[in-house]
């Protein structure tokens, strides 16, 4: 197994992470929504994403987001793009892919921002511990925001597997992703795994984590 890191959208991974505040929340309790991209914020397509105006946000996406982060959770995307590593496109095709994607969440609901998103550019073959259904893009994601809270100046040496000692609880967090690998990453960090549909993605399933009794509540 390789310890072939996650990349981070338009930064250097463990440069430090500024966050904005919660939306009507003061205090962050530890909460954050690990988010398979294509199939639970988009829409899936056979060939891959590959430009912005292929990206068509699945319906109801943006007010899910916002709705998390109306509730607590910060949101990490995790998303398997191994397109970069085979050589289909590069780095700087996927920044414009997140950056319309994160415009697109935005023009929905305004509070749908993403707190941070992370990718595995690396091809199957090379047996990346980035790459799902391996655990790295998840711990990587709750070290990064962890570390956002206490030091946001600092940067952050990221540890992984057995090197990451003391790891906070994630009792309170979820991963929402459409596919088998996934559930399987999420199984393997010990976070709450939430199947959904690929064709209604995250608001298929908003319910499962955020009841509707509490959804006007902070």
């Amino acid at each position: 197994m390789k310890m072939l890191p996650p990349h981070r959208h338009r930064s250097s991974l463990e440069k430090p992470l500024r966050l904005s505040n919660l939306p009507g929340v003061t205090d962050w309790a530890g909460k954050i929504a690990y988010l398979d991209r294509d199939g639970v914020l988009n829409r899936w397509r056979e060939g891959y994403v590959n430009n912005a105006d292929e990206l068509e946000l699945l319906p109801g996406a943006g007010y899910a987001v916002g709705l998390l982060r109306r509730n607590g959770f910060r949101v990490c995307i995790v998303t398997n793009q191994s397109p970069v590593g085979r050589g289909i496109w590069g780095h700087d095709a996927l920044s414009l892919i997140h950056d319309s994607l994160q415009e697109q969440l935005l023009n929905e609901d305004e509070d749908a921002e993403l707190d941070l998103i992370l990718y595995s550019p690396h091809a199957p073959n090379q047996g990346a511990w980035a790459r799902k259904p391996r655990p790295g893009m998840l711990e990587a994601g709750r070290q990064l925001i962890e570390n956002s809270q206490i030091n946001p100046d600092q940067p952050i040496s990221i540890s992984y597997g057995r090197n990451w000692n003391n790891r906070p609880s994630e009792k309170e967090s979820i991963l929402v992703g459409d596919r088998e690998s996934d559930i399987l990453a999420a199984e393997t960090f010990g976070v709450r795994a939430i199947q959904c549909d690929p064709e209604t993605g995250i608001a298929g399933v908003i319910d499962m984590i955020i009841p509707p009794d509490l959804e006007g509540q902070n």
